[in-house]
């Protein structure tokens, strides 16, 4: 008999590898040498803590620091490394290293994975990721190193380091912070410039992309002939770190010092970018300052980086065509370019597909839970935003909600389009329908 084979499309594999590396890492955490004193984890709770890893989320139903042992947090910190530069990635330079001959097939699942603009050049595109994940990763371990030295001894102060620069480069959100007090974060650094400004920069360097990167090596720092995603990607990810901070600064922290009032600010304006760190106690915000964060994490990073949410560039295709519809333009422009109509609608299809989920799942919650919806909108947009922070009720969910969550972080991390196209077969018969005309708005 002759076996039935499965043609996958790039897509499904994406979905599928995604999927294999949450669940081979819930394994590995449920062995018993994962788990910390005192704590057997259930297979739900290993897998929770394996998608929130890989995913580079940072929701967590134990604290990691008092949760897991040392090889336990190395296995996530290794599903945090897997899950921000992405399986795929991981695949293909496993692949380059091994003297392995890559398929044109491979390459065009890699396209797709890092949403790249064509086939040619990926794996140099590749070998690049690698580099900057290691050149930030490890610039970033060194600068806090002292710090963590100087609190804990030289080797668990190294591993501290490392463990934050990846999480932070990751845009992951878990720390080890937990031993004086659970759930903390960085809470303890809320004063320190080098630990405030050094997660900041990690956390932008990963989220703004690396074909950005790419693009700012390739045109030597010249704004005018970069790329206009890379145009866009900056301008947007610097207004959308400016204009929060400010409104941090003068009505949320006027308690603080004015030098931990700064960088409070900075932090909490830039975390939300799918970062999922804090140094204030969030449930501490205002009703105001919690919408706000709301916002940012469903917005999030850059597409092709670590980041998650709709993106940044998704967001401004949406403003230029409010735009151009306020001003009665036909066309869609941003930076004396036109839109296509193409990428307008997709980026109207990821906004209501991110909408829905995000606030169908926080109605839902909020029913079962008997929470407020507010707060139950604060955890599904760090659900699907794959960001990290909390008001401090994910523990306390039940298995039904922390499934949801689950989902979301998924969702939030494959991303929906690839979803979509993953599961639903596309039927274009060529054919159009006759126009009529809706009234809306």
């Amino acid at each position: 008999m002759h076996r039935r084979k499965i043609h996958l499309t790039t897509f499904q594999i994406i979905l599928y590898a995604f999927a294999g590396a949450i669940f081979v890492g819930a394994g590995l955490l449920c062995i018993p040498a994962a788990s910390g004193r005192g704590y057997t984890p259930s297979f739900s709770d290993a897998l929770f803590t394996s998608t929130s890893a890989v995913c580079v989320t940072g929701l967590v139903v134990r604290d990691t620091y008092r949760g897991w042992s040392v090889f336990g947090r190395c296995i996530i910190l290794c599903l945090i490394q897997v899950g921000g530069m992405g399986v795929v990635t991981i695949a293909l330079l496993i692949g380059m290293i091994s003297g392995r001959k890559i398929s044109l097939f491979q390459r065009s699942v890699m396209k797709e994975a890092i949403s790249a603009e064509r086939i040619g050049g990926i794996l140099r595109f590749t070998s690049n990721i690698f580099r900057i994940t290691l050149a930030a990763e490890t610039a970033g371990a060194c600068l806090l190193a002292p710090v963590f030295c100087r609190q804990y001894g030289l080797w668990k102060g190294l591993g501290y380091a490392v463990f934050h620069s990846v999480s932070a480069f990751c845009n992951a959100g878990f720390d080890l912070c937990g031993k004086d007090a659970p759930f903390s974060s960085l809470t303890a650094y809320a004063a320190s410039p080098l630990v405030n400004l050094v997660i900041c920069a990690l956390i932008i360097t990963g989220g703004i992309g690396f074909h950005t990167w790419w693009d700012i090596r390739d045109k030597k720092f010249r704004f005018r002939r970069f790329t206009l995603q890379t145009k866009v990607i900056l301008v947007t990810s610097a207004l959308l770190i400016l204009f929060p901070a400010l409104y941090f600064y003068f009505f949320e922290f006027r308690s603080l010092p004015v030098g931990e009032r700064t960088l409070a600010a900075l932090f909490q304006a830039v975390t939300p970018r799918t970062a999922g760190f804090n140094t204030v106690d969030e449930a501490g915000l205002s009703q105001t300052g919690i919408m706000i964060t709301i916002l940012l994490m469903l917005i999030g990073g850059a597409p092709g980086s670590t980041a998650g949410g709709m993106k940044v560039t998704t967001f401004t295709v949406l403003l230029a065509v409010s735009l151009s519809v306020f001003r009665h333009k036909q066309d869609t422009n941003i930076g004396n370019r036109r839109i296509g109509d193409e990428t307008a609608k997709k980026a109207a299809a990821i906004f209501m597909m991110y909408f829905l989920l995000f606030i169908g799942s926080a109605m839902a919650i909020s029913r079962m839970e008997h929470l407020p919806l507010l707060t139950c909108m604060y955890e599904t947009a760090s659900a699907v935003g794959t960001v990290g922070l909390t008001l401090g009720v994910t523990p306390t969910l039940s298995p039904i909600s922390k499934m949801i969550l689950m989902l979301l972080m998924y969702f939030g991390r494959v991303g929906g389009l690839t979803i979509i196209f993953a599961t639903v077969t596309a039927r274009d018969t060529g054919g159009r329908y006759p126009g009529e005309e809706i009234a809306v708005g």
